[in-house]
């Protein structure tokens, strides 16, 4: 037998690629209205303060005028791009195509990307105006302290409840408005904590499915891990915990997840590229149909 046979052996390689553990779908997005434009910018509202009726106090007196207060709100586009390179040499080794799964994974991060767009428009500068050349900060009254319900406290039903009580004043209408509240695996799990929440003493229905908090004081819970911290208003660093009524936030899509696989012959080896790209916005509509809770 020849001493150089080992040449001949054959290297196996995996038949199969495993995406590592992800966000994969968006969280946000079925939470917001959405619209698809085209443009630099659009206006998904044209906005109408509330007005009040004049009294009558003499007859045949000359008619008033009542002016509602107007405003636009404007969101504008970003463009973001994902192209991922697959060696043409590394492809011949594998026995399954790996441009299916590196185009999943490409989706994947493309809904993450619409997660953050919309979070940091949560909080973030929206524009207004005629032509969208006004800043509008988001609301300085709408948030819940970290102290409510304990010092520096995580999340808890105190907290909740100061929640919804801002957005029920600010007249959000809980039975026409669907609400939403973003919490990460740490708020949750303070939430099983509560006894409010995992009692059926307190609910005329259980809150728990499969050990996780869905919905509670008719507000409903996203989990998602992409939150961010900030310097909170007693002057400590916090999870900023968002509550919303879906009418107050919007996305807006110019171009939706475009997707493209080709050969690459311009480059050495000539590799295959999986191209994603995709161009949208984010805005708050109305500043008090949010509250930010702090939470640590």
């Amino acid at each position: 037998m020849s001493i150089n046979l080992p040449t001949h052996y054959v290297q196996q390689y995996a038949n199969t690629i495993s995406l590592l553990l992800q966000q994969k779908n968006s969280r946000f997005e079925s939470a917001v209205t959405t619209g698809s434009y085209i443009g630099k910018q659009a206006s998904p509202v044209d906005q109408i303060g509330a007005i009040d009726m004049l009294p009558v106090t003499t007859r045949f007196a000359p008619m008033g005028r009542v002016d509602a207060a107007l405003d636009r709100r404007w969101v504008s586009p970003s463009d973001f791009e994902l192209p991922q390179l697959i060696d043409s040499f590394d492809k011949l080794r594998l026995l399954n195509d790996p441009s299916s799964a590196y185009l999943q994974n490409a989706i994947q991060a493309a809904n993450r990307k619409k997660d953050d767009l919309i979070y940091a428009a949560f909080f973030g500068t929206a524009k207004t105006g005629e032509v969208g050349g006004t800043s509008t900060a988001f609301g300085a009254t709408q948030f819940v302290s970290v102290n409510t319900g304990g010092t520096a406290s995580n999340l808890n039903v105190a907290k909740l409840r100061a929640g919804k009580r801002i957005l029920m004043a600010n007249e959000v209408d809980f039975d026409e408005d669907q609400v939403y509240c973003a919490i990460s695996s740490v708020e949750h799990d303070s939430l099983l904590n509560e006894i409010q929440v995992v009692s059926t003493d307190f609910n005329d229905k259980p809150v728990l499915v499969e050990g996780r908090v869905t919905r509670f004081l008719g507000i409903n819970f996203i989990i998602s891990e992409r939150m961010t911290t900030a310097t909170d208003d007693a002057a400590g660093t916090s999870r900023q915990i968002p509550m919303w009524a879906k009418s107050g936030m919007h996305l807006g899509t110019w171009n939706d997840m475009q997707t493209d696989i080709t050969q690459r012959r311009d480059l050495s080896g000539m590799p295959w590229q999986a191209y994603l790209a995709m161009s949208m916005g984010a805005t708050r509509l109305e500043e008090k149909k949010i509250v930010r809770i702090w939470a640590r």
